[in-house]
């Protein structure tokens, strides 16, 4: 457990809902094993009150502050600076309060994306290189567009976006426009009905990633894949939930013997991991972290 003392340092976590989220034990696990004075905690904080509350993080010094829906895709209006990647995907997870030569936050605060570095990042830390690969990815939500523009920057060959017609698609076709205007990944936009293209898509693709919601409670009995025939068994299959540990869908890719799944345990951890070198600039010990978190 962490000792508060009258130098310990303030990292925020601002979404609405908020109270069932990992990252305050993850965080502060990884500021206690690196020697950090440091602390985060949790705060309910809606588009109402989000300007004010990033205003806070300048007038309390602080040295960031974690960001989740529903503010992720609206806070770089706050912001002084946002980085190239979490421009494009429009969502921004990681809001950090920049430190002068002499280590002392200046309020100049610059919004990042750790989503997508930390959900390739895991796919790394399991040998698997992505690079020149076709990825299939349904959803279109801030997880979805951060793993599919950070994945074009870093070399994927081709994604085909699937989502349903819902408010959403359209963000889908401007994430697939952003990506072919700048990056050298060629991506398209489809509609998650036409399942006989995405049984074609998902068997031409080395790469599957559900980045939706369901899988989530109170959606944990339902999958967006109809059956194992979807799946190959060389394709490697992702859910970005991790909790349940398995979904519907993953356990339909085991059951058709395919061979690497997994949740999202490890873009969770990955994406904390990354937020807490921007704000501390230390790096975590990896398997310390996976043994107390049970990943």
């Amino acid at each position: 457990m962490p000792n508060i003392t009258g130098h310990t340092e303030l990292v925020g976590l601002m979404a609405y809902p908020i109270r069932h989220s990992q990252s305050p034990t993850t965080h502060n696990l990884a500021y206690d094993r690196n020697g950090d004075d440091v602390i985060q905690l949790a705060f309910e904080v809606d588009n109402d009150s989000l300007k004010d509350a990033v205003q806070s993080i300048r007038a309390l010094k602080m040295l960031g502050s974690n960001v989740s829906m529903p503010n992720k895709t609206v806070v770089h209006q706050y912001l002084d600076e946002v980085d190239d990647a979490a421009r494009l995907c429009g969502a921004i997870n990681t809001v950090v309060n920049v430190r002068d030569e002499n280590g002392e936050v200046t309020g100049y605060l610059k919004g990042y994306n750790t989503d997508g570095m930390g959900y390739w990042r895991g796919l790394k830390e399991a040998g698997i290189d992505y690079k020149g690969k076709k990825l299939v990815l349904i959803g279109t939500g801030g997880a979805a567009a951060a793993i599919a523009v950070r994945g074009a920057l870093d070399g994927l060959a081709s994604i085909e976006i699937f989502n349903i017609k819902d408010k959403f698609y359209d963000r889908g076709v401007d994430i697939a426009k952003l990506i072919n205007e700048n990056t050298e990944c060629k991506a398209e936009m489809h509609d998650l009905a036409d399942l006989d293209l995405l049984k074609e898509k998902m068997h031409e693709a080395d790469l599957f990633c559900d980045a939706t919601g369901v899988g989530i409670h109170p959606l944990e009995d339902l999958s967006n894949i109809p059956d194992g025939s979807f799946f190959k068994p060389d394709l490697i299959v992702t859910d970005t939930v991790y909790a349940p540990r398995e979904t519907v869908m993953m356990k339909q890719a085991k059951d058709a013997g395919v061979k690497t799944v997994m949740n999202g345990l490890s873009m969770m951890l990955f994406q904390a991991l990354i937020a807490i070198e921007l704000y501390t600039g230390k790096e975590t010990d990896v398997e310390y972290m996976k043994e107390q978190l049970g990943i």
